[in-house]
């Protein structure tokens, strides 16, 4: 016989190596889940985060009312805040007949910026 026909011999008689496991945290980085659910939690945690900061700057524009300011309602309506009160506001909607309208303080939806005005046209 050849030696090299010895030696392959001798090499797959020998007892084969202890079959290694993995780290158990492979098991669970494998599933095919995780990857869905790391996703789902950062757009969760992106969504919250915005409406927060929304409500934060909602809450703001609306302790900041102050006289003079031009306001739109939620429902629409576009004027101007002749007087703001704890809860309410006192808004003049029409200049010819000098109307005046009370909202309460979260129906205004927004406050209306000079640079608002030139895009709306």
């Amino acid at each position: 016989m050849n030696f090299l026909t010895i030696l392959a011999q001798a090499g797959a008689t020998t007892a084969p190596a202890a079959k290694q496991h993995p780290p158990a945290w492979y098991d669970f980085a494998s599933n095919p889940m995780l990857p869905i659910t790391v996703g789902f939690l950062i757009l969760y945690f992106f969504f919250i985060n915005s409406k927060k900061k929304g409500d934060r700057k909602r809450q703001d524009l609306l302790k900041n009312l102050k006289r003079g300011d031009r306001v739109q309602t939620i429902g629409g309506v576009l004027g101007t805040v002749v007087e703001a009160r704890d809860n309410e506001v006192i808004v003049k909607v029409d200049e010819g007949n000098n109307t005046k309208i009370k909202f309460t303080r979260n129906a205004i939806n927004r406050v209306i910026l000079e640079d608002d005005k030139t895009e709306t046209k």
